[in-house]
């Protein structure tokens, strides 16, 4: 099994990217959407939430208002690491179940948003990160996601530099092109990480 980290600014595109090594192949583990599950309503994780945060961050169905609770922590370092505190645990935990899962000869890739914030880059065998420009960045937030330009920049200021995610970098996937010049650097890094899949397993009987 080889474990790869993925990672990338907001924005980046590290989403389209794992689904491109879905299809090609990779088991995925998305710590974004299990940071979801691990505080859906009924769950220990969404009672400690309330604990630390107070009721106003729930929605009247009872689940968790996750733009108020953004809008809370982004701003804040100090309540953003007692979120973390709250969830992270609670998605390496489950993280670790999927893994453990997967097929003894599988490439699993860990899509982690914070991966280099949280220096989390000895967890795994390669580090893959999704590299643009800031700017490009900025304008996918605005223009897609529908962010006013202050919440953009004050999401993309809460997380590591670019030149700090490079810093960690085994490979770097540059999404500053065309849907189709990435998918085809896709293709080849998927080629590399099957490669070293191989080689980790080392000679088959």
């Amino acid at each position: 099994m080889l474990k790869v980290g993925l990672t990338g600014g907001i924005g980046a595109g590290k989403s389209e990217v794992s689904r491109l090594l879905v299809e090609c192949g990779a088991v995925l583990v998305d710590a974004d959407r299990i940071a979801r599950e691990v505080v859906a309503p009924g769950t220990p994780g969404l009672a400690s939430v309330v604990e630390a945060f107070g009721t106003d961050v729930l929605t009247p169905d009872g689940g968790l208002d996750r733009p108020r609770l953004g809008s809370i922590v982004f701003s804040d370092p100090e309540k953003l690491a007692v979120l973390n505190s709250i969830v992270h645990p609670l998605v390496g935990v489950r993280s670790r179940e999927l893994e453990t899962a997967a097929a003894e000869d599988a490439v699993v890739v860990h899509d982690v948003p914070l991966l280099t914030e949280n220096g989390l880059a000895p967890l795994y065998d390669v580090v893959v990160v999704v590299d643009t420009a800031p700017e490009t960045q900025l304008d996918r937030l605005v223009g897609l996601r529908g962010m006013t330009e202050e919440d953009a920049r004050a999401r993309m200021a809460a997380q590591a530099t670019r030149e700090k995610r490079l810093e960690i970098a085994d490979i770097v996937i540059d999404n500053d092109v065309a849907l189709e010049d990435l998918r085809r650097r896709v293709l080849d890094v998927w080629a590399d990480l099957v490669r070293r899949a191989h080689a980790a397993q080392g000679p088959q009987e």
